[in-house]
């Protein structure tokens, strides 16, 4: 989940680009999706896919109904939960002619899709646009000489791929278990 000093700074780089639209993928308890839709001027739109669908025996039909914090934010008619898996959305948006029109997107989804993620958020967004991956030193695992899960594979192949992306300027702050911002150019 992300940190609420990740969601702070990238609030306020969405405000500091003047971001209008932004992707979450992987919402948990919808607090990165909020503190976006809270950075967004009053026609922005956040999509946030939900790490997972909602389980039929929890009786909740919305995710982000698991936070107390939406209701209170007024925020929720900026937030367009889409409730299938990520892969699927994100090739729905590039089919609805979305390429180049988003301006901040967040990675905190499942570790083994990570690299299909990174690549069709880069295509959906602007030059200028943000992309924040979350959970990149996966406690530290990532820095083993050989990785022996496949998640940790997977983040390792994902921060190498960023690193020698010509595509992006890199940060890799080490906030929470690390955040890399790649500034799409």
């Amino acid at each position: 989940m992300m940190t609420c000093e990740q969601a702070q700074l990238l609030a306020n780089l969405a405000r500091l680009i003047k971001a209008k639209k932004a992707l979450d993928l992987g919402t948990f308890t919808g607090y990165s999706a909020l503190a976006l839709a809270l950075a967004l001027p009053p026609a922005g739109r956040v999509v946030s896919v939900p790490l997972r669908s909602p389980e039929p025996s929890t009786g909740r039909k919305d995710p982000l109904a698991l936070t107390p914090l939406h209701p209170q934010a007024e925020e929720e008619h900026k937030i367009d939960l889409r409730l299938k898996p990520a892969l699927e959305t994100l090739d729905e948006l590039l089919d609805a002619g979305e390429a180049g029109t988003f301006d901040v997107a967040v990675v905190d989804a499942d570790k083994e899709n990570c690299t299909l993620y990174y690549e069709r958020c880069l295509q959906l967004l602007r030059p200028g646009g943000i992309l924040a991956v979350v959970s990149v030193l996966w406690r530290g695992q990532v820095l083993q000489p050989q990785p022996q899960d496949l998640e940790t594979q997977c983040v390792r192949n994902l921060n190498e791929r960023i690193l020698r992306d010509a595509r992006v300027h890199i940060s890799l702050l080490p906030l929470g278990d690390g955040l890399t911002l790649a500034f799409k150019i």
